[in-house]
Parts: structure tokens; sequence; C-alpha cells
């Protein structure tokens, strides 16, 4: 907590803000996993997606979360996503987080499969208890649009505390890269537009070490 003890005064200016959610869109550009993925018998949806996380996870700016009335830092995320059911509604995909590729992917993909085959909300986030929900980082994919804005829902719009990212159509790129636009949203007395910076990196960097062949 050592960072956020030299920006508690950016927080406490932002948190007296209606709005206190700082919200960038931008084309992420990444090396091209895709045909790793099919190498590997992985779901590119899947790794980009523990990418990220473990991204987010490296990044303490991104692990500031506001709990009965104080900040603290999360040492551990719950990964969940959204999906689409077989009515076309969107529905909510949560499971448990593993530190290996393999064993993430197959959890994340039971849990969309469990989701998608459901035509009422999944309602396992009202078993949480409070300080478990803050354990969230709150994903979507948008895989048909190349959207260039976005505006993320919030319970409470002054408390913007538990990050939410949407990214959308993959689209190849020059030189064995792909682009996709990213939204990020965060509180931002806790997250600038430089950690955001430093987030587009992570994912990147997430991406390629996975690729790296294993000794």
């Amino acid at each position: 907590m050592h960072n956020f003890d030299q920006r508690r005064d950016r927080f406490d200016l932002f948190d007296r803000m209606d709005s206190p959610a700082v919200n960038l869109c931008f084309p992420l550009d990444l090396p091209d996993y895709r045909p790793w993925c099919k190498e590997q018998g992985l779901p590119p949806f899947h790794v980009l997606l523990c990418a990220v996380l473990r991204a987010i996870l490296g990044i303490e700016n991104f692990r500031y979360r506001v709990f009965e009335g104080e900040v603290i830092a999360i040492d551990r995320l719950m990964p969940s996503f959204t999906v689409v059911n077989q009515n076309g509604d969107l529905n909510f995909a949560l499971f448990d987080w593993s530190d290996d590729l393999r064993e993430f992917v197959a959890r994340s993909v039971r849990a969309r499969e469990q989701a998608c085959a459901m035509t009422a909300l999944n309602n396992a986030y009202a078993d949480l208890s409070a300080r478990r929900c803050k354990d969230q980082v709150f994903i979507t994919c948008i895989p048909w649009l190349d959207f260039t804005a976005i505006q993320h829902p919030t319970a409470t719009l002054g408390a913007p505390d538990i990050p939410s990212l949407a990214w959308g159509r993959f689209k190849d790129a020059p030189n064995g890269r792909l682009q996709l636009p990213l939204s990020v949203q965060a509180h931002h007395g806790f997250v600038d537009g430089f950690h955001i910076h430093q987030l587009a990196l992570r994912i990147g960097a997430e991406l390629a070490g996975m690729m790296q062949p294993r000794a």
C-alpha cells in the first residue's frame, strides 16, 4: 500500500466527484497469438482473458479497492466474464483462479458452457460476501464490433472501484501483429492513463511469455 499512500491526495480529489471513473478506449496492439493457440488446442478468448487478468494482478493500482470505507489491495482475482446464452441474452460466467494456463482455460471454458446453457441470470454473485466481491474484475467481449467507445454500467455511480474491461473484434495488423479495441474503466483515484498504458504493454508481454518455448 506504499504506492497508494503516495497518491492518497489524488484519491481524495477524484473520490469526491459524482463519478470518479476514468474510461479509455483505444486500439490494443498485440502479438498475433492465434496461430499458437491453434497449435496448442487453446481457444484464443480464454487465453487472452488469462493474459489480461495476469496483467491486472501485476499492476498494483488495478488491485486497489474500497471496502468498508477503507482502501485495500486485493491479492487474488476471481475471473468472470459475460456470455451470450441460447436466447441471445447476456449471462455471467464465474470461476476460480488457476495459475496454470491450461487449467485456467479449462475452468473458463466450463464456466462459459454452464452460463450459456442457463436461461435465468446466473446469480452465483449473490452468494459472495461483500469482501469477496472485491476480488472481481468485470470483463466483457464484443467480438462482432470494432467499437471506439463504451459506457460500462456501475451499480453506484460514485464507486467504480472494481475495474471494467471490454474488448472487441480482432483485426490483422502488419508484421505478425493483431489489433483489437480495448476499453478500460477504473477509479481515477487509483488509475491514471499511465497505468492503462502499462496494462496494455503488460498484456502483450504476458501473451509473448506464454508463447515462449518451455525448456
